[in-house]
């Protein structure tokens, strides 16, 4: 049976119940799908009440969640007026381990749970699942061709209305999956049919989310091309050559101006250029390397890459991947200055 995310809340409030059957726990919901702030949602609100202790949380349901997840969530937590909530199907211990460092509370449908509010604390990890939960479906639109014509309609929504050669070759997967990917789209809800006005790409924060928090287990494994390592620092002095190798990640943020000193480097490139640009920079293979190169699938002339660096779309979702702090900080910047025009509705 596929969880809805009420069923989801549902399973995970029963299980915390289950688990502190002394304790008097009570859950109203105060409100659902409520956005607070021009980019920010919530599933629901809800006041979680534990003998005599009130706690208005804000809470966001997934069915399962990543390392670019929690970036997100922490990302928002900050534009929200209280404490966020994470409720999802289960959180395995290194997780549990991972969210209580970013003092992120949670509950689970299997009993796992971290809340850390003034005079209540509760952390419980180690819980199994008593039924492997089926996932909703996530369609062609978020299998990695679908993300990669994701990634293109965020960057140019024009490119929905043109014809689907057009926009195999921007995004650069074959023209028999253009089809499906945007019918994908429309049942899911970002793609609206506008009669003789053609098609508009809506929900993009949404949209954006769902790229972000798919890419990096989706796509950017496929597009993994190994990992290097150079001179200290090679990276200030190079030229990636816009048309054929570009900057992500960590080091495109630096570049960018947001004074963060990159730990690792990311660049996309033509594959068939991997050798050269090796050479060039004096790159040795290093799988415990600085460098990591993945294999650049857009094309960037339509997608309007500039000073030798990939998307801000795909910058951020680079950033929030690692879950780090600093990054976070400095995908919150790019977001506020360089992403917010794309995913504004009409």
């Amino acid at each position: 049976m596929i969880r809805t995310p009420d069923d989801i809340f549902d399973a995970a409030l029963k299980a915390v119940r289950d688990n502190f059957a002394a304790l008097p726990i009570q859950v109203d919901v105060l409100d659902t799908e409520l956005n607070y702030g021009p980019n920010t949602r919530v599933d629901k609100v809800i006041r979680l009440t534990i003998g005599e202790k009130k706690i208005q949380y804000f809470t966001e349901i997934k069915n399962n969640f990543t390392q670019a997840t929690i970036g997100l969530l922490l990302q928002y937590r900050n534009m929200l007026p209280g404490p966020m909530l994470l409720v999802t199907n289960y959180v395995n211990d290194v997780m549990a381990e991972h969210l209580k460092e970013k003092k992120i509370d949670f509950i689970d449908t299997a009993g796992n749970a971290y809340i850390n509010q003034p005079q209540t604390y509760i952390y419980v990890k180690g819980c199994k699942l008593k039924d492997k939960l089926q996932n909703q479906p996530l369609g062609r639109a978020f299998l990695p061709t679908g993300l990669k014509v994701a990634f293109t309609f965020l960057c140019d929504p024009k490119l929905i209305n043109k014809n689907y050669r057009t926009i195999a070759q921007a995004a650069g997967v074959a023209l028999g999956n253009i089809g499906w990917i945007i019918n994908d789209l429309k049942t899911q809800g970002f793609i609206i049919d506008m009669g003789r006005h053609g098609y508009k790409l809506i929900q993009k924060q949404l949209l954006l989310d769902r790229f972000v928090e798919e890419y990096p287990k989706k796509l950017r494994q496929q597009l993994f091309l190994g990992k290097f390592r150079g001179d200290q620092n090679w990276w200030e002095k190079t030229d990636t050559h816009f048309e054929n190798a570009l900057w992500g990640g960590e080091a495109a943020a630096a570049k960018m101006g947001n004074f963060l000193k990159p730990q690792n480097i990311a660049i996309y490139l033509k594959q068939e250029m991997l050798n050269a640009f090796l050479l060039k920079n004096r790159l040795k293979r290093d799988v415990d390397g600085d460098v990591e190169i993945l294999k650049l699938f857009w094309d960037p002339v339509d997608l309007a890459a500039k000073n030798g660096l990939v998307h801000p779309i795909l910058i951020y979702a680079d950033l929030l991947a690692t879950a780090d702090q600093r990054n976070i900080e400095a995908a919150k910047v790019i977001y506020e200055q360089n992403i917010k025009r794309f995913i504004r509705e009409d």
